[in-house]
């Protein structure tokens, strides 16, 4: 048995007890998580801090070192995460819908555990809490493979959180680490049919290709955002400033930041300058089309097909300066992820023309993309975005980890 199989069949057989597990006693787990995080927090940071030198040994951009980066407040917003879904309801048994057949049979549709799940991510190490927490909560067991950039931050939270679990009650494996961070493993965990249940990988474009690519097993597509705001000839500049420059600035390293604007060559000369304006206190690099470099200067640089389809992850963005909202909406289905996409506009029509006709998992009117997220949405932590169509759509929440099994009840039937 390899190393990895084994780890299979640890998570299939601390599968029945975390399944069956009253909610109080999740609760409990969750909450000695919590607890032994804000705990030792300073060894969390010693053991981030590794992680960090190496990144920088390494030439990592200090964007993605801010996705590496743990800090006290860090440490307990992670902690205030799992604190928050205890207080949400337990999805596991809820009922769905029932009825009752001419012939007698009661069939009631439950909310039920999916058994296994395996949790490929990259560097954000506040995902292993995340994931675990989360995939706790909804009654799984969890395997995590996170990227060897945060290998000593992965293996510190999860001995904590193991440990955290085992106190409560619980089996330590109901969560566990794969400590190999080598491509071969996470080539074997990919193909783990028989243990896993289902594959959810969360990371930048590449990541999520190569699973949905090779895994043998169900994968659930999260992630990619190459997110867009398109304003519109009736915007409020004030706002279009505001939700744009948030949705760029205020953390380009993750999924939902603006990756692309578009904006109505109606209102492109008054507002784009003042859009400049802001992103130059970040220094963000623009490129763009003619028309865009035509009112913006030579600092902007030649955008083209490449730029557009482009998750930067960064303090970069490509702009285009469209002739009417039907454009926009072109460019989006073209070069869009299905993520989160935005309009500002004062008209009605235009709103609801956008909303109807943008494919994405959010569709966004005068609001930034930034809010796309689990507890911004009031579910609590996430366990990543889906931008694919079966089983999950958006924030994957607690029900979103759960599937359905049909209870039916007779007295003798038979057909």
């Amino acid at each position: 048995m390899t190393y990895v199989e084994q780890l299979g069949l640890n998570a299939k057989n601390a599968e029945p007890y975390i399944s069956s597990a009253l909610t109080k006693l999740k609760n409990d787990a969750l909450s000695a998580i919590s607890e032994a995080l804000r705990g030792n927090a300073e060894l969390i940071i010693a053991e981030n801090l590794k992680d960090l030198q190496a990144a920088a040994e390494n030439g990592m951009s200090e964007a993605m070192q801010d996705r590496l980066r743990l800090d006290e407040n860090r440490i307990n917003g992670m902690a205030k995460g799992v604190d928050e879904l205890i207080a949400l309801n337990d999805p596991v048994g809820e009922i769905i819908e029932g009825t009752t057949r001419p012939n007698g049979l009661e069939i009631v549709k439950t909310r039920v555990p999916m058994g296994v799940i395996g949790i490929i991510f990259e560097s954000r190490p506040n995902v292993t809490v995340d994931a675990a927490a989360l995939c706790l909560k909804a009654g799984n067991a969890v395997i995590l493979k996170g990227g060897k950039e945060a290998i000593n931050s992965n293996k510190c939270l999860s001995n904590i959180m193991r440990k955290a679990v085992e106190s409560a009650g619980l089996p330590a494996d109901v969560i566990q680490l794969v400590e190999n961070t080598s491509r071969e493993t996470t080539a074997e965990l990919m193909k783990l049919n028989g243990y896993l249940d289902v594959l959810i990988p969360r990371g930048g474009a590449g990541l999520i290709q190569a699973v949905v690519k090779q895994a043998t097993v169900p994968v659930i597509e999260t992630g990619t955002g190459n997110c867009h705001v398109f304003v519109d000839s009736s915007a409020d500049p004030e706002m279009a400033v505001n939700i744009v420059n948030n949705g760029k600035t205020s953390r380009p390293s993750v999924c939902n930041a603006v990756e692309s604007l578009l904006i109505h060559k109606d209102c492109a000369e008054k507002i784009l300058p003042m859009i400049a304006e802001k992103f130059s206190e970040h220094s963000v690099k623009i490129y763009g089309c003619e028309r865009t470099a035509a009112i913006l200067g030579d600092s902007v640089l030649p955008a083209t097909d490449a730029e557009y389809a482009t998750e930067f992850l960064d303090f970069t963005i490509s702009i285009k300066v469209v002739d009417d909202i039907s454009e926009a909406i072109s460019h989006i289905r073209r070069f869009g992820t299905k993520h989160s996409e935005c309009i500002v506009t004062s008209s009605l029509a235009s709103a609801r023309k956008f909303q109807k006709e943008v494919d994405a998992a959010a569709v966004y009117v005068n609001a930034s993309t930034r809010f796309t997220d689990g507890g911004e949405f009031g579910l609590g932590a996430e366990i990543g975005i889906s931008t694919q169509k079966l089983h999950a759509r958006g924030p994957m929440g607690l029900k979103e980890l759960t599937t359905i099994k049909y209870f039916v009840n007779g007295d003798g039937q038979i057909r």
